[in-house]
């Protein structure tokens, strides 16, 4: 296949279904074109090629992606008979012996999985930069980061190795690599997409899985197979008015579109994202819709805080919960510093703290539903900032002994009073997507900027809960009018 890169997923099934090629050589296309690009990019920590081959050669369920090569996120979910890290040392050799829901739901649409991709420590941090895998590097610039969690799997996309890579969203882990790598990635409304069997919701709620794609018919083609709720689910998103496919190219009608080219939780935005911000709004001004400056009223430090006491209490009872599956108990040693003290953190929160962080996430639940009662959509930007250089985050030696303090002793409520001024510091570089985890309503990046460096810029909508739909018709307009796909990094098959 001399145009694969040119390909996506819809064009690959559409291919496959015409016999025009097999999925055995479609995987065997895949396989040459991740191996070609991932030595630059250490993007892969597990190979599957013999068992997808061996998929490829019997019969396939006859789905919409039957054939089609696809990489999993080496976290958010399980694969049946695969190993599962999460890019921590304490979950070597731990091997699930059941798919979650939503990957079987892949399987059943006809996905063959190639391999798992990078991520940091317990999908904690906006860059993949793992201690045990070494960091994965941006396709457009090998020095610069790919944002995380999902960052292995943007890469592989961004660099055309495959069409489509899962991942997952519980702070902006799909929005984030996307807007880094020049992607669609989209974080779908809380229940949306279902965690079973092994978990109700992720982060209290805050976790979303998906994909990232290069284009909007991809993205709305595979939520349309990952999508339902599952028996017992603790909620579910509310239903859309139809496949999500068949909002493609949809007149969405004159929409009220509320712009903000500023950071939702930090301080400072890059004159260039604001740029792409403004131009954006432009094009939807010049595409018929009603669009000004506006922003729904939060209160910040209180979110900030609410948020990393979720995530810290969260990751506390992640490490709990693998602790019992593989029979481990957990060590200090086992984890990064900044890994370990985030599970501290959270065993010192008391329930109360946790009740309330959960209370003020709703409250601004409540905010955006009525901001979104007066304008449809709201865009900002999804990074405020470029991608930064690869060990910018890294923890300084005196971080790094500090860090190593704490892990020896407990953390009590002076800690626990610092966090919200820990989590502004954290959340500057990317303060801008974690909003829409703790309201739980749809956001969507799309890549409709570049930089003067030639780093992609993503500019991020926001709807009201379950209104995917909107998202998507605005975006295949947004994508028709400002066509994307013309960029490709220079590490690219």
């Amino acid at each position: 296949m001399h145009d694969y890169t040119s390909c996506d997923a819809t064009e690959l099934a559409a291919r496959v279904a015409g016999s025009e090629i097999s999925p055995s050589e479609l995987v065997e296309v895949a396989i040459r074109a991740i191996e070609d690009v991932n030595p630059a990019l250490n993007a892969v920590v597990h190979r599957m090629y013999d068992r997808a081959r061996a998929q490829a050669a019997a019969p396939l369920p006859a789905g919409p992606f039957r054939g089609v090569p696809m990489v999993v996120k080496d976290f958010d979910g399980f694969v049946s008979g695969v190993p599962f890290t999460a890019s921590s040392r304490f979950l070597e050799g731990f091997v699930p012996d059941h798919d979650s829901v939503a990957i079987a739901r892949l399987r059943r649409a006809g996905f063959l999985f190639l391999a798992k991709t990078n991520c940091p420590e317990l999908a904690l941090l906006g860059t993949t930069e793992p201690a045990w895998r070494g960091p994965t590097r941006n396709p457009y610039w090998l020095e610069r980061s790919t944002g995380g969690s999902s960052g292995g799997s943007a890469a592989l996309v961004a660099a055309r190795a495959v069409p489509v890579a899962h991942g997952g969203d519980g702070g902006g882990s799909l929005r984030i690599p996307a807007s880094y790598c020049g992607l669609v990635g989209l974080k779908p409304t809380r229940g949306r997409i279902p965690l079973a069997p092994d978990l109700g919701e992720g982060w209290g709620g805050y976790t979303q899985w998906g994909v990232l794609t290069r284009s909007v018919r991809d993205t709305a083609a595979v939520l349309d197979v990952m999508a339902g709720p599952a028996p017992g689910d603790p909620y579910a998103a509310p239903p859309l008015p139809g496949p999500l496919v068949s909002e493609l190219g949809r007149e969405p009608g004159r929409l009220r579109v509320g712009f903000f080219t500023g950071s939702l939780y930090g301080r400072d935005v890059h004159p260039e994202h604001a740029a792409v911000l403004q131009r954006a709004a432009a094009k939807l001004s010049e595409l018929g819709h009603d669009v000004e400056e506006a922003q729904p009223v939060l209160d910040k430090p209180a979110l900030v805080r609410a948020y990393f006491t979720q995530v810290a209490v969260g990751t506390a009872a992640e490490v709990d919960a693998f602790a019992l599956l593989t029979g481990r108990a957990a060590r200090a040693e086992q984890f990064e510093p900044a890994t370990w003290f985030m599970i501290q953190l959270g065993r010192a929160h008391t329930a109360l703290e946790l009740n309330e962080a959960r209370e003020v996430a709703q409250a601004a639940g409540r905010a955006l539903a009525t901001f979104h009662a007066r304008y449809d959509l709201f865009l900002c930007p999804t990074t405020t900032q470029p991608p930064a250089r690869l060990g910018a985050n890294a923890h300084g030696r005196a971080e790094l002994l500090g860090l190593a303090v704490l892990r020896r002793l407990p953390l009590g409520a002076a800690l626990r009073a610092i966090v919200g001024q820990l989590g502004a510091e954290a959340m500057e570089p990317t303060p801008n997507t974690q909003l829409f985890n703790q309201t739980g309503q749809p956001a969507l990046s799309l890549p409709l900027g570049m930089s003067r460096d030639g780093l992609p810029i993503g500019v991020q909508l926001s709807a009201a809960s379950g209104r995917e739909d909107l998202l998507i018709r605005v975006a295949s307009q947004l994508e028709a009018a400002e066509p994307w796909h013309v960029h490709k990094p220079p590490i690219c098959v």
